[in-house]
């Protein structure tokens, strides 16, 4: 087609077209795509918004409501002239024609009886009646608009099998390219067109509906008959993401992905597109954008078939009132035609079916009510058909949560989390695409509230949803909607040239800034609601750590002789009572020892006192109690639930109780920490809601001890720890049991960001496209990205200054394939052998987690005042 008469089509929803501003938005975007692409532009709108609701309503009145549709009507009609005024035009004049149409609807011979072909006009009413104000309010600002109307383009085909109410009201539309179809269309006299969406010809000649979103439809139709530049969907949110951002702020916008993803996302819950606009437009090689009416600079999703395979979860969604129909026959198993049979009995019924579930003697499938019509009615039907050939039950409401991304298979190994998630939950269907684009589970819709937000960050933290690709992923709805968080930048950037100094007198090297720890203590001892900190010292034992903390008030937590001998080695008069320790599993010379060294001790398990009553006879200890579930960024560090060594089970309290009462062992103290890199704010009150419920009935409790497991943001996704919402639910659970004093054990939270590690590099490699820096250290003097698979910053400080154009893989010299301390790192291309690589907070479980593995040496340690 000559580039004169080439198009782009912007399709503008509900939200877009009921305001004057956003019709001049709309004018002004047409405007400079046709100014800035040389084309024509086609403009598909969608009814006011709440119209094609009403309508709806009017469609489906009980017979005999007469009254109420022409109330109903009555409204609309009123809207409408309304907004003709706002839009500074005379509904009489505008309007007027289109208003008489849809009143006559209520007094048509059809309307007695709701047949479809009236449905199908009612439903109409609303896309004839804002395309039309539309064009004459952009053609009375200036633009040279033309209007259309859509059913004289799209002309409904009928699918095999389809119900007589898909025939019309859920109509499929021819959309082979057609160049007598270009040629028709670019005799429009004006440079820019508006028609309608949702509506088309069916072929009586009537009226026939594109079904719910078939605005998008519609558009997708015109781009694919017309082989257009682009179709442009423009909406009220930045384009598709990761989850629904109303129900997870921190989900991920996409910004490139190809038709075959898109259609996934789309087809599982994401409202903003509708799964049927994505094939016309593919089938077509027509491009796709999803873009924001109110924010248009922002890149929006763009979709085609040149978006590059980039495997991992692109999106997790819900999608709710999913009905399960459960099939049982045990003379199913290997009776050939018995699917059929059933299946026959769907088509018979008009239904689609969605997912399928099987076993040797049940099939299970799932019916997505938006694609069906799926009433009491028609399902007690279908029951009674099924019925025959074998036993039948309808599971509902269920939501179906879907994964989809490419290479599911290959994913599956990194959803560990996730498959914990869902076994917590009841779980009545899985299903895996044959495309391996898609993982679905189907639960009660219940179970599924509130689900979304913590899977999601399960596949961010398991690195299965991979968000640092820029090529796939843009910014959080959180960014976008209140902008990017400013981190306080780490102090390491200012003492580029101490640590550079540094690392000349030897790599690889630990350095802590004494000045970051002594501001995260008081940052937690800041909060009125906490009475005593402990310091976690198996976070990092160094003693002028140690020192520093103590000098702010803390005292310090212990899990092994070891720790506490070198406590006191290194603070020779520092208080006992300000020493605290909280083994597992350790042997009986150790609690002997605390107990001569004067120190508060801990225990978790009621079998030491019934084996050691003369270690524990006469003692005041504390209980750690296991509350039946772990939290934590990874599997390895929740200290909670059956699977966790660590805690007291709550079925052998009242059993504890009695025997301590018997040793005349006195517990003055409850405990609980469930993991570690806990991101909810509200977790610590909840532990001590539930370990002051508990102290009530001990009767000689003093004081709770809520654990650690504060989080610092690691990866540069991550948000910052809200504090404040940490201290506000202390306050408030404290304030409920002021009783207790309230104590907090941290230690990641205190030192890690205070801590680098210096290392050196040894070489640069590239094998099959697989660019590596290898360095003086890995895995031996940081074990957290092997053990976790955490994630790390990592720089180049002799070139922190120059570009990153490369990805490296960082890894050691420790013979392991698992010596690889970040992956796909953006770093100068000229990094080089001598250079100085940083690895950013590391001053928690580093060190302290070193070893001599292949005989390496261990790092050495520097401090910063």
């Amino acid at each position: 087609m000559a580039e004169a008469n080439r198009w782009v089509v912007l399709k503008f929803g509900g939200t877009s077209v009921s305001r004057r501003n956003r019709w001049d938005t709309i004018g002004r975007l047409a405007g400079k795509r046709m100014a800035d692409d040389g084309v024509r532009v086609l403009v598909v709108v969608s009814a006011l918004s709440g119209v094609t609701n009403e309508l709806q309503a009017i469609a489906n009145a009980p017979i005999g409501a007469d009254d109420g549709i022409a109330a109903r009507i009555t409204a609309l009609v009123e809207r409408h002239r309304t907004f003709c005024v706002e839009l500074d035009l005379d509904p009489d004049a505008v309007l007027g024609e289109r208003l008489a149409a849809l009143q006559a609807l209520a007094f048509d011979a059809r309307a007695g009886q709701r047949t479809l072909d009236w449905q199908a006009e009612v439903l109409a009413q609303g896309e004839l009646l804002s395309s039309t104000l539309g064009a004459a309010y952009l053609r009375s600002q200036g633009h040279d608009f033309g209007w259309c109307d859509a059913r004289g383009w799209l002309d409904a085909v009928s699918l095999p099998n389809a119900s007589a109410w898909a025939q019309r009201l859920s109509v499929n539309c021819k959309r082979e390219p057609d160049a007598d179809f270009g040629a028709r269309f670019a005799q429009q006299p004006t440079r820019m067109l508006i028609t309608q969406g949702f509506i088309a010809r069916h072929d009586d000649g009537g009226t026939a509906i594109l079904g719910r979103g078939g605005s998008d439809t519609s558009a997708a139709y015109f781009g694919a008959l017309l082989k257009a530049q682009r179709v442009e969907i423009w909406t009220d949110v930045p384009g598709m993401f990761s989850a629904n951002p109303r129900e997870v702020p921190d989900a991920r916008l996409l910004t490139r992905l190809h038709y075959a993803e898109a259609q996934e996302i789309a087809t599982t819950g994401a409202k903003v597109l509708h799964p049927r606009s994505i094939a016309p437009c593919r089938d077509a090689g027509v491009a796709m954008a999803i873009l924001d009416t109110e924010r248009p600079d922002l890149p929006g999703t763009r979709i085609d078939a040149t978006a590059a395979t980039v495997p991992g979860v692109k999106a997790i969604s819900r999608r709710n009132g999913i009905v399960l129909v459960s099939m049982e026959s045990i003379g199913m198993w290997q009776q050939v035609g018995f699917l059929a049979d059933v299946f026959e009995r769907f088509k018979r019924h008009g239904l689609s079916i969605d997912l399928i579930g099987s076993s040797e003697t049940n099939v299970t499938v799932s019916l997505d009510p938006s694609e069906n019509l799926v009433t009491t009615n028609v399902l007690e039907a279908l029951s009674a058909d099924l019925s025959e050939i074998c036993r039948v039950k309808v599971i509902a409401p269920c939501a179906a949560i879907t994964l989809v991304g490419r290479g599911m298979r290959s994913l599956l190994y990194r959803l560990s989390d996730i498959w914990a998630t869902f076994g917590r939950e009841r779980v009545h269907l899985i299903s895996q695409s044959s495309n391996d684009l898609n993982l679905t589970f189907v639960i009660d819709e219940a179970d599924a509230d509130g689900l979304l937000p913590h899977l999601h960050a399960e596949l961010i933290r398991s690195r299965a949803m991979p968000v640092r690709d820029d090529t796939v992923f843009g910014p959080s709805w959180r960014e976008i909607a209140h902008g990017k968080p400013q981190r306080t930048p780490a102090w390491w950037i200012g003492k580029r040239e101490p640590l550079l100094a540094s690392a000349q007198h030897g790599t690889p090297r630990y350095v802590y800034d004494l000045a970051t720890v002594r501001a995260r203590a008081r940052s937690l001892s800041a909060s009125t609601a906490v009475d005593r900190c402990f310091y976690a010292i198996k976070a990092n034992p160094h003693p002028a750590i140690l020192k520093a903390l103590v000098g702010e008030g803390f005292g310090l937590e212990c899990v092994s002789q070891g720790e506490f001998d070198h406590v006191f080695a290194s603070l020779p008069d520092l208080d006992p009572n300000r020493v605290l320790f909280t083994p597992s599993f350790a042997p009986r010379r150790e609690y002997e020892a605390a107990f001569a060294r004067g120190i508060i001790v801990t225990l978790d398990n009621i079998e030491a006192l019934q084996r050691w009553p003369e270690v524990f006879r006469g003692r005041t200890i504390w209980l750690r109690i296991d509350l039946g579930h772990g939290e934590g960024h990874h599997e390895k560090v929740r200290t909670g639930g059956v699977a966790a060594k660590f805690g007291l089970p709550m079925t052998r309290f009242d059993a504890f109780i009695d025997e301590a009462r018997k040793l005349g062992v006195r517990i003055s103290g409850l405990h609980a920490h469930l993991g570690s890199g806990i991101e909810d704010p509200q977790h610590w009150r909840g532990v001590y809601a539930h370990l002051a419920g508990l102290a009530d009935n001990v009767g000689t409790i003093e004081t709770i001890d809520i654990g650690g497991g504060l989080p610092i943001p690691y990866t540069p996704e991550a948000p910052e720890f809200d504090l404040a919402l940490w201290r506000g639910g202390l306050d408030e659970i404290k304030a409920a049991y002021p009783r207790y004093g309230l104590v907090i054990e941290p230690g990641r939270f205190l030192v890690a960001e205070s801590g680098v590690l210096l290392l050196s590099v040894t070489q640069t490699v590239e094998k099959d496209g697989v660019r590596r820096i290898g360095c003086d250290a890995g895995m031996n003097a940081l074990m957290r990205p092997a053990m976790y698979e955490a994630y790390h910053g990592i720089v180049n400080l002799s070139r922190l200054d120059d570009e990153a154009t490369a990805a490296f893989d960082v890894v050691g010299p420790v013979c392991e394939s698992s010596d690889v301390l970040g992956r796909g790192r953006s770093l100068p291309l000229a990094t080089d052998e001598g250079d100085v690589m940083l690895v950013a907070d590391a001053g928690a479980y580093g060190m302290a987690m070193a070893n001599s593995y292949n005989l390496r040496a261990l790092p050495v340690e520097d401090v910063i005042e």
